[in-house]
């Protein structure tokens, strides 16, 4: 089904970027500080509303430092927990708590990840071949729709590398049920423009509005819930959107791949001369981790460009080398911080600085786990083995993370009191 021709509205090139998010660890506790007394009720009773650009007051818009790592979870929880008590906050932190359920999730069906990154070869050879693909395609991601408001939502992901979670609801659901596009083309561009877009979060939200996640269960944008929750800002037409969504179950006859054990970490050793490698999927490279670590020198690996096969947005590209920078400041104070680009140039920089391993904060089912999967047969030829630190918080949520959120949910009291962020086992 596509959507009818209206008035045209302005194309992304019409508009003029705002000020952006800045990458570094600082930027990011600003924000917490800013939005910590909206973490309770005033969060669950607003946090739906998407007010538009510049208007985004009910939600803290952490989400780019959460994707980075700038701001862990755990201290974004703590903060939530401390200022409104565990009851209050429960909305707030079970947003968090999402992040990692995802991960935690995908961690256990890497197989979902491949499937996805091959289908979005196939779908954009279909591009390539069909004109007519190739042409609602273009018309969608450069805000030519017909319809205003998923227009607008272009627009703001453009200029602003953000999109209030709703309105990715149902900017996903009308790009799938309403515009007839393939799913995974959506996911890839939300990659190729989200600051905080990252595997698990991306994929797999595209996959449970399209009845893949859940199996079945799709997400179907209404008139009346946009018009409700953006305030009147729209008001569609019924006609406009895709009155049945049915699931995209015939793309995956065989249903979800089973579940693969969570991958063990090769702990780094002690005291053995190490090239530190800073990766943009966590950039808190905190002194406990790095205490045991005899560091002879340092690298960093952009992975923004990782993302797609596309061209990644410039703001993406932008905020994740200020994140890169900014995990690195104190370092570079005593080494040289050299930039990976290939598997050689990290064998070299390793050699280079008298290195016997290379030491990493855990990589996640993605991009930058592709490329040091890809590195290592040329790491193992240089007696360079890779090594990790993992963080409690996923060690005690991802076992969790094998079905739907209901059963992280359920056990969320106990996480954590065990993870130190309250007192007692359901304290409210």
């Amino acid at each position: 089904m596509t959507a009818p021709t209206k008035n045209p509205t302005p194309t992304v090139s019409d508009t003029h970027p705002p000020a952006l998010p800045v990458g570094t660890r600082n930027a990011g506790l600003q924000g917490l500080t800013e939005f910590v007394e909206h973490m309770g009720t005033a969060y669950a009773q607003s946090r739906n509303y998407d007010l538009g650009q510049g208007q985004h007051r009910h939600v803290s818009k952490l989400s780019p430092y959460l994707r980075h790592r700038l701001l862990s979870e755990e201290e974004v929880v703590r903060a939530a927990i401390n200022a409104h008590g565990p009851a209050a906050s429960e909305k707030f932190v079970q947003e968090v708590i999402w992040r990692s359920y995802f991960k935690g999730w995908l961690e256990q069906r890497p197989q979902v990840w491949t499937q996805f990154r091959y289908g979005l070869e196939r779908d954009l050879d279909t591009v390539a071949s069909d004109p007519a693909v190739s042409a609602r395609l273009k018309a969608a991601e450069n805000g030519r729709t017909g319809l205003p408001y998923f227009n607008e939502w272009i627009r703001e992901l453009h200029t602003t590398g953000y999109l209030h979670n709703h309105a990715r609801m149902w900017f996903a659901s009308i790009w799938i049920f309403t515009l007839g596009l393939p799913w995974r083309l959506g996911a890839d561009l939300f990659l190729r423009q989200l600051l905080d877009g990252d595997a698990a979060s991306n994929t797999c939200s595209w996959r449970w509005v399209a009845g893949l996640h859940t199996r079945g269960k799709t997400y179907q944008a209404t008139a009346q819930n946009i018009a409700t929750f953006t305030n009147g800002r729209f008001a569609p037409a019924d006609a406009d959107l895709a009155q049945t969504a049915p699931a995209l179950v015939i793309e995956e006859p065989d249903g979800l791949p089973p579940l693969v054990p969570l991958r063990q970490v090769a702990a780094p050793k002690v005291n053995v001369p190490t090239l530190l490698l800073a990766t943009a999927d966590d950039c808190q490279l905190d002194a406990r981790s790095l205490s045991t670590l005899n560091i002879t020198g340092v690298a960093r690996l952009p992975s923004a460009h990782m993302r797609s096969p596309r061209a990644v947005a410039a703001h993406v590209r932008r905020f994740e080398d200020q994140a890169l920078t900014d995990a690195c400041a104190d370092l570079a104070k005593s080494h040289e911080v050299a930039t990976v680009t290939t598997p050689g140039d990290l064998v070299k920089i390793a050699q280079l600085n008298g290195a016997h391993q290379i030491v990493h904060p855990y990589a996640t089912v993605g991009p930058l786990r592709d490329w040091l999967d890809s590195a290592r047969p040329t790491l193992d030829a240089n007696s360079l083995p890779l090594c990790e630190w993992q963080r409690d918080w996923d060690r005690e949520i991802w076992p969790f993370c094998t079905a739907g959120f209901f059963k992280v949910k359920k056990r969320l009291p106990q996480l954590l009191q065990q993870l130190g962020l309250t007192k007692t086992v359901g304290d409210n």
